[in-house]
């Protein structure tokens, strides 16, 4: 929503030669959550194809692409350039080599100056090391919102309709894809860029949603 500094960037990184290369066809889809900037305008002229969802919320925003998503494969991401899109090709095909069902990224491996403030650190650190003592899922990044998995895991756990609607969702679709024995999951190192255009994160209120999430994730998982 009102990434209209960030949507073109985010497309153009993208390496469209090498997806032809590889005779890969390429889907773009951007959700947009009713924008009142030109994002949607930039996005249909970089040749996505844009879905509007007026209702709030980072995953319900997800699971209205996800339900428009026609390929085998399904990479995701922000549209605000901070996700290294340039490399969703060698993701791919690290899947693809390795028979994975489902990575997740790690941005911390390469965060470049900028990209994330202490705040928001010390809050991931938090996050990610809750998430491994209640789930026993070994990820260091439990917040990274770049993903690469075959569209057929999603039949492997519960209903998208399930899924939290706000920020936990992407803590929740890790824990889903990391704990159920027949999907094979990795986390890979990736990295994070300085932010295109405003910051809409709200960093308390949102990571004590997602903690207070987990807690209550954990007691209907143990159920």
């Amino acid at each position: 929503m009102n990434e209209e500094k960030g949507i073109g960037k985010t497309i153009d990184t993208i390496q469209h030669h090498v997806f032809s290369q590889r005779k890969w066809e390429l889907e773009i889809l951007v959700i947009d959550g009713n924008s009142k900037d030109r994002t949607r305008e930039i996005a249909e002229q970089k040749g996505a194809h844009v879905f509007i969802e007026p209702r709030r919320g980072y995953g319900r925003a997800y699971k209205t692409g996800l339900a428009h998503v026609t390929g085998d494969i399904i990479v995701t991401g922000d549209a605000d350039a901070t996700y290294p899109f340039e490399k969703i090709h060698e993701y791919v095909q690290i899947l693809l080599d390795e028979k994975l069902d489902f990575i997740t990224t790690n941005r911390f491996a390469a965060l470049k100056h900028g990209s994330m403030s202490l705040k928001h650190r010390v809050g991931n650190l938090v996050l990610a090391v809750s998430l491994q003592l209640l789930f026993f899922v070994n990820i260091k990044d439990s917040q990274s919102g770049m993903w690469i998995f075959k569209k057929d895991a999603l039949q492997k756990i519960q209903r998208l309709e399930k899924f939290n609607d706000g920020m936990p969702f992407s803590e929740e679709l890790k824990i889903e894809m990391f704990t159920n024995p027949a999907i094979k999951a990795r986390e890979i190192s990736s990295a994070l860029y300085t932010r295109e255009g405003q910051v809409k994160l709200e960093s308390f209120r949102d990571g004590w949603k997602n903690f207070r999430f987990l807690f209550l994730k954990r007691i209907g998982h143990t159920r």
